[in-house]
């Protein structure tokens, strides 16, 4: 076992949640090694034709994080991952928000714009437009162009920003991707509605926070609407200019913001969330041109950083 790999544990962990068969009726390639295959890329940030010899061939590898990335499968392992968690009550559910800029490499540009055109997709019934559902998915609709990959221009160069909600304990809850000069604020409703753990027995996945954090970026009063209307309490510090202006009108401008300075200290969970990330260094600078295999990358990484929490 190579240093970064899944350990027994962890491998005990998540083997269960894995899917069963391959395409066309056939068989994967042996889950643990193609996943460490992938865990080691994400960890170094080597190219993939790069992959030493013993993960196997490089494309199996590939090909399956890509796939993997597109029909969803990273994201329902670190779903199922924190609903075992949350079962335990291990969750802390103080949760912060925040988001961080992510330097895009040059081979990250250049992706087509248009999808490409319609090929007869791998377990397709001749003579038919029916796939089978086993078959290898396709990439997700949407994207195409440097907004649609979540590429942007920032002072920070050519990137794309993390959005991430973060629970008490340092681990990635939900994740969202744009264009590295898009806002922070108008990121939040999008982040929490991410936020969803499944329950192991009946009812409705948890959605709520006990409470949320967020820096100034986040004060907004839509923001502080949304909050309410959820019944979330948040904290929240208040910007010089909005206080000043709510002075200025009086018995108009309502109420001043609660704001728990104590409380608001265990903010930094999500910049220490943000670092374990960005010690994954296909996470900490973007390679990929499409947004949806990037998004798996960055959700590997979480789904890591769960599993060794």
């Amino acid at each position: 076992m190579g240093r970064g790999d899944l350990t027994n544990a962890e491998w005990d962990r998540l083997v269960s949640f894995l899917p069963p068969g391959g395409a066309r009726g056939g068989r994967w390639s042996d889950h643990r090694r193609v996943i460490n295959g992938v865990l080691y890329r994400v960890r170094t940030g080597v190219q993939w034709r790069d992959l030493p010899e013993r993960f196997g061939p490089w494309e199996t590898v590939y090909k399956r994080h890509r796939r993997w990335s597109a029909d969803g499968t990273w994201q329902m392992l670190l779903s199922r991952i924190q609903t075992a968690e949350d079962a335990e009550g291990g969750i802390d559910w103080d949760v912060s928000v925040d988001s961080t800029a992510v330097r895009a490499h040059q081979h990250a540009a250049g992706a087509r714009k248009a999808s490409p055109a319609a090929v007869p997709q791998k377990g397709a019934v001749r003579g038919t437009n029916q796939v089978d559902p086993t078959a290898e998915t396709s990439r997700p609709s949407g994207g195409g162009g440097q907004i649609g990959e979540c590429l942007g221009r920032s002072r920070g160069g050519f990137t794309t920003k993390i959005h991430l909600a973060a629970d008490g304990r340092c681990r990635p809850l939900a994740l969202v991707l744009t264009p590295g000069h898009y806002g922070d604020g108008p990121q939040l409703e999008r982040v929490l509605e991410q936020v969803s753990v499944p329950r192991t027995g009946v009812g409705r996945p948890r959605n709520r926070p006990d409470r949320v954090l967020a820096d100034k970026a986040y004060t907004s009063r839509r923001n502080r609407r949304y909050l309410r209307r959820r019944g979330i309490p948040h904290t929240i510090p208040e910007r010089l200019d909005q206080q000043g202006h709510r002075k200025n009108r009086g018995s108009r401008g309502g109420r001043p913001t609660g704001f728990d300075s104590e409380r608001y200290k265990k903010r930094n969970t999500v910049e220490r969330t943000i670092n374990r990330l960005k010690s994954f260094r296909a996470v900490a600078t973007r390679y990929e041109k499409r947004a949806y295999i990037y998004l798996g990358t960055v959700t590997l990484a979480a789904l890591a950083i769960w599993l060794r929490t």
